[in-house]
Formats: C-alpha cells, sequence, structure tokens
C-alpha cells in the first residue's frame, strides 16, 4: 500500500514513516500541507494521513483543496484536538475518519485497512515472493525452496525493498533512502556488509543466484530464467 504522512512534528513524522514501513508499507512523507497537498496531486496514493496542525497551510485546507480538485484519495486526520467539534470540523473538510492524538499504532493501522476496503481497493498485499523466495510480511518469516532463513531485522527491510523491486536494479542512494532512512550518503560500507550477509544466507547451497551486484550501478534481485 502506498501511503502520504503529512506531518510537521520531525519526531512524530518519524515514528509514522518508521512504523508504518515496518508494516510492508511504501511511505511518502512531507512536513506541510503546502507540499503534501503537492504529493497527493501527483501521487497516486492508497491513503494520506494529515495532521490538522501545521504551518504554510493546515490539514483542514489542504484537504479541502484535495477535493476541489477531484482528488479523492482517502484521508484520515491525525490531532491533538480530539473534541467533537474538531472532528466533525475534519470530516465536513473531506477528511474520512479522525484519530485524536496519542494514539495507538495498531489502531492506526487498523483504520488504514478499513478506509481502503471502504474505498473498494484492494487489502496490503502481505506476501512477496520471487522463485523459490518467499516473504511473509505478517510473520516477518523468509524461506527459501521451504527452509527457513533467519534474518537479522534491517536484513529483513533490505530483503523486502528488494523483492518489491524484483528484476529492477536498485541503486545505492535507493536503498539509503528507503531501508536506513539516510537522505545523504554517510561514506561508510554499511550497504555492502548487508548485502553480503544477505547474499550468504539467500544463495549459499543453491545452483541458481537471486541477487545480483550490477557492477557501476546498484543490485538486483531476480529468479533465474
Amino acid at each position: 500500500m502506498r501511503i502520504l504522512v503529512v506531518e510537521d512534528d520531525r519526531e512524530a513524522a518519524s515514528y509514522l514513516t518508521r512504523g508504518l514501513k515496518e508494516s510492508g508499507h511504501i511511505v511518502d512523507h512531507a512536513a506541510d500541507g503546502q507540499d503534501g497537498l503537492h504529493l497527493a496531486m501527483g501521487g497516486n496514493y492508497d491513503v494520506a494521513v494529515v495532521d490538522r496542525m501545521m504551518p504554510r497551510m493546515d490539514g483542514l485546507t489542504m484537504v479541502r483543496r484535495m477535493r476541489d480538485e477531484g482528488n479523492r484519495t482517502p484521508v484520515l486526520f491525525l490531532s491533538a484536538l480530539g473534541e467533537v467539534d474538531d472532528k466533525v470540523k475534519g470530516l465536513r473538510a473531506g477528511g474520512d475518519d479522525y484519530l485524536a492524538k496519542p494514539f495507538a499504532f495498531t489502531e492506526l493501522l487498523a483504520r488504514i485497512d478499513a478506509l481502503v476496503r471502504r474505498n473498494g481497493q484492494e487489502t496490503v498485499q502481505t506476501k512477496l515472493q520471487v522463485g523459490d523466495l518467499e516473504l511473509d510480511l505478517l510473520s516477518r518469516t523468509a524461506t527459501r525452496g521451504g527452509n527457513k532463513i533467519d534474518l537479522q531485522p534491517r536484513e529483513f527491510l533490505l530483503l523486502e525493498y528488494l523483492m518489491k523491486h524484483a528484476g529492477q536494479v536498485v541503486t545505492r542512494t535507493m536503498l539509503l533512502e528507503n531501508v536506513w532512512e539516510y537522505h545523504f550518503d554517510p561514506q561508510t560500507n554499511v550497504i555492502d556488509v548487508h548485502m553480503s550477509r544477505l547474499r550468504a544466507k539467500l544463495d549459499k547451497n543453491f545452483a541458481e543466484p537471486l541477487l545480483h551486484t550490477i557492477r557501476g550501478a546498484g543490485y538486483s534481485l531476480r529468479a533465474a530464467s
């Protein structure tokens, strides 16, 4: 599922994006309503999670403009304002649901799933497969040829990203931004170390390797043709 998070509080935004990514979603983040509106209108999102009180453009104004432009992406408002009148304002502005802060992350996930079902879209994908390699996003387990692969948390996220982009060349920058959440290159060998460990776990004792290094470009996970 592709989710847009619009939240100006850095700590809250980090908590949301990290939790949603760990739950198997693809997440984009905007720090204010104006940037959020730009992303919402230019992207194909399954759900937008929008804070009410933000600089430059508040959440209510952002969602009103989305609806005025014909954007029907389901919107879940988040706000410390939890009175009935506040919820009514959010729903009348075009929101589909309203969750008061603080909230349990499990409730947030449940509400997102409910919005997607209500909107007639498919539920989030819970299993990935490339050849004989399978990844279960709910149980957080990986197997190849029926044999369990023990993965560390970061290795699981790395494999998940590679499988979601199977057959494509995944660059170092893509991995840094989407797996490590670095928006700069720290000039370390962290990717090389993790890729080496992951390759040993995936391809050991198998005649056909799945994980390939594309010299000068990045990496590619693909099944044997």
